[in-house]
């Protein structure tokens, strides 16, 4: 396959209906550290490698440990991968293949902006940020192991951002050269696999996206063997065999999967197994066997000769070089040029996941926090490349200069160019403030292209783009749009599946390397959404992450990529614990201001069951519309509408799960005074009363207060310590680790006893 130029590959990036944005999602067991021989050291990210071989931008024949998607040395050294990584691939079907396509299209070319995740959940803030800017997702399932319990994780993240998925079962090489499974077998153990995978897609999917379940019979399953670079779907074998049989490509594909037998010797099909020894599965008979046929051919020096007969049905021709292959080399070869890896699983994409244009009109009330019916909704909806820019940056990566990072996201509507002013609306911004809120021309716009990247004049909507000139401006995501565009809303925060609860202080061994310390801390938590920096009173820098081998990766970094190898000490690690409250408060708590002039009276309760959740997870927060928010409190949690309507914040951060809600009476001078006792809860809630941890699930209600008539005398100096010692309760909360174990079908009795 020819690679294009990054012109050619511009001007596909015009035909939104051409295009196809695609995470591949994993489980981490289903790639890495296998002990079971060479051929299942890799997974996921060598599967991403071998699509990107058939386009021409590696050679496939290049040694299979090094990959394009392994983007720094943590990654080549521990066989695992940290960072999302970005490619922009060519590929173009012919009009035999395309004959079924029911979808619009703009030609026969394709552009396919793939993103390779991390499995391991450590990282799964990674999988977050690569799914809100993409369509659709390959999931990668081991054959052998199947479906794991990250499988689940990033499966609900996908389908949480109404993200199609499609399925490939993959390291099908194990079956064959590890295993040595019977067909039927085989059979059985693909069968159970997507049937696990179907029950956890079923239980999220999303009456919007219609049916979300995978079906080999319907071609969004494929099989595929990563690191040879072949796979499959059924499509492929309809294709061979529908004339043969007489009947469509459909219908023979119905027969490939299923309670569906054939028997050679009666030439019939039957919806059960005969008892004769020549009745078969479809599936087994026709896929399985051959593919086993010629792998054990190639494999076998003495059969060599038995191989080209079978090769030339096949339509499969090899250059003399390649005949002399042996071994598991020319295995390789044979099967990649009989089922090329591209073929199977980009059709897939093709055929089965959605165009930006389509994908928009049913993610736009996921993605846009402003009125569903204004000009930048309508613009993300249509896909409008003449519409406003509404741009969302995903992630900082660091760039080769130190200290630098591109900015990378997704353009939703309208277009970004070189030299374009934006207006920068940070998380924390709010319309019709300035708070969060920066105007920046972008220097360059690139498309990334795994290790490397390509400057380009502009990126049109649909597309997946990186941009150079921001970075001092956003700290880890933020929405774009052009500078004159006063009006519009930002694009909905993310919202993570983990948390940064695992803290270590760290500190310098040589006292005059401090301001590197600080220098690369920034840096650290600017490349990273789930770092956070703090600094205590005793001058102690305290950085949170989400796990140990969080800690590992980032503290490297920290040391090698941020300090230039200056050396550092860490302590051991503690675990951050959240302050509750378990009951209402006994009584109304009085606190007064410095001055005594000012009484606030209060009380805590805890939230309903549930509601903290709904909180953290961004289906109630303090950008909704009041009615819409009172609706819900009242139907789900039982709250007064009235009450509902009191709500005075959320915090910490204004997005936390804690709340103030008024229940004063005749009050003067309540409103003038409202903002800072929402000063004094911020920092209550952000610092509790028992170990300065944040707050979680509390709900403070203002029951009264008694105000000094001379405002100078009721100022924020005076409300906000008041507010802040009115808010001081609580008991603590640990994190809970939730444990999965999945077991061998054949002998779960061993794995539950060790």
């Amino acid at each position: 396959m020819v690679r294009k130029t990054t012109k050619e590959l511009r001007w596909i990036m015009d035909l939104k209906h051409n295009i196809r944005n695609v995470s591949v999602i994993a489980h981490v067991d289903h790639g890495m550290k296998s002990n079971l021989g060479f051929h299942s050291v890799k997974g996921k990210s060598t599967l991403s490698d071998s699509l990107v071989a058939a386009t021409g931008i590696i050679a496939q024949e290049v040694d299979s440990d090094v990959l394009m998607t392994e983007t720094c040395a943590n990654e080549a050294e521990g066989g695992i991968t940290i960072n999302s990584t970005s490619i922009s691939l060519y590929y173009k079907m012919n009009d035999f293949s395309l004959k079924n396509y029911k979808g619009e299209r703009q030609g026969n070319e394709y552009l396919i902006n793939l993103i390779d995740t991390p499995g391991h959940v450590d990282f799964s803030f990674e999988v977050t940020a690569a799914l809100r800017i993409t369509d659709g997702a390959l999931v990668v399932v081991d054959c052998v192991e199947g479906v794991c319990v990250q499988t689940e994780t990033v499966l609900r993240q996908a389908l949480g951002e109404r993200i199609r998925p499609v399925l490939t079962v993959n390291k099908m090489d194990r079956c064959f050269l590890d295993l040595q499974v019977d067909g039927e077998v085989a059979y059985q153990t693909f069968q159970r696999l997507i049937e696990d995978a179907n029950v956890i897609m079923a239980t999220y999917e999303d009456p919007l996206l219609g049916d979300v379940q995978v079906y080999p019979e319907k071609g969004t399953v494929a099989f595929s063997a990563g690191l040879h670079g072949w796979a499959f779907t059924l499509t492929n074998f309809a294709n061979m065999y529908a004339s043969k049989f007489g009947v469509d490509e459909s219908k023979m594909m119905e027969r490939l999967w299923g309670e569906n037998y054939f028997d050679p010797l009666t030439k019939k099909w039957t919806s059960k197994n005969t008892g004769s020894p020549t009745c078969k599965r479809g599936f087994v008979q026709f896929c399985y066997e051959p593919i086993k046929k010629i792998i054990n051919t190639c494999l076998n020096d003495h059969q060599k000769e038995k191989l080209w007969p079978m090769l030339q049905k096949l339509g499969v021709s090899l250059k003399s070089e390649e005949k002399d292959l042996s071994g598991k080399a020319l295995m390789e070869r044979v099967m990649q040029s009989w089922l090329p890896v591209s073929s199977a699983l980009f059709e897939m994409m093709v055929f089965h996941l959605p165009s930006p244009a389509t994908a928009q009109k049913y993610r736009i009330d996921n993605l846009y926090e402003g009125p569903l019916d204004d000009m930048y909704a309508n613009a993300i909806r249509n896909c409008d490349p003449e519409g406003p820019l509404m741009l969302y940056v995903s992630k900082m990566i660091p760039a080769s200069d130190k200290g630098r990072f591109f900015a990378f996201g997704r353009v939703f509507a309208g277009k970004v160019s070189s030299g374009l002013k934006v207006r920068i609306m940070g998380p924390n911004y709010v319309p019709g403030l300035r708070k969060g809120l920066y105007v920046k021309s972008v220097q360059r716009t690139i498309i990334w292209m795994g290790k490397k990247h390509e400057s380009v004049e502009d990126v049109p909507c649909g597309n997946i783009v990186a941009m150079v000139g921001l970075d001092q401006f956003i700290t880890k995501n933020a929405t774009l749009t052009n500078e004159e565009e006063v009006d519009a809303h930002p694009i909905r925060a993310m919202k993570f599946s983990v948390s940064p609860v695992f803290c270590i202080a760290v500190q310098c061994i040589v006292a005059s390397d401090l301001p590197k310390l600080v220098e690369g801390l920034k840096c650290l938590s600017k490349s990273d959404p789930m770092v956070e920096c703090t600094m205590e009173e005793t001058g102690e820098h305290i950085v949170a992450f989400t796990g140990d081998l969080h800690v590992e990766i980032c503290m490297r970094k920290l040391e090698k990529d941020y300090m230039g190898g200056v050396r550092i000490q860490k302590s051991d690690p503690l675990v951050s614990f959240r302050e509750t409250v378990l009951e209402r408060s006994c009584r109304t708590v009085m606190s007064k201001s410095p001055n005594k002039h000012n009484r606030l009276y209060m009380e805590a309760r805890p939230l309903e069951e549930g509601l903290a959740e709904a909180i953290d997870e961004g289906h109630i927060g303090s950008r909704d519309d009041l009615n819409v928010r009172s609706k819900v409190l009242s139907e789900e949690f039982g709250w007064d509408k009235d009450l509902a309507n009191k709500i005075w914040c959320f915090g910490p951060d204004t997005t936390g799960p804690n709340m103030v809600v008024d229940r004063c009476k005749g009050v003067h001078f309540l409103n003038e005074i409202k903002d800072s006792i929402v000063a004094g809860f911020q920092w209550a809630s952000k610092e509790g009363v028992l170990a300065e941890e944040s707050t979680r699930g509390i709900c403070f209600e203002v029951h009264g207060a008694v105000l000094h008539a001379e405002a100078i005398h009721r100022n924020g100096a005076q409300i906000i310590p008041d507010g802040q010692e009115g808010h001081a309760c609580g008991t603590a909360h640990g994190p809970a680790y939730a444990l999965g174990a999945s077991l061998p079908s054949g002998d779960p009795g061993t794995t539950a006893g060790s």
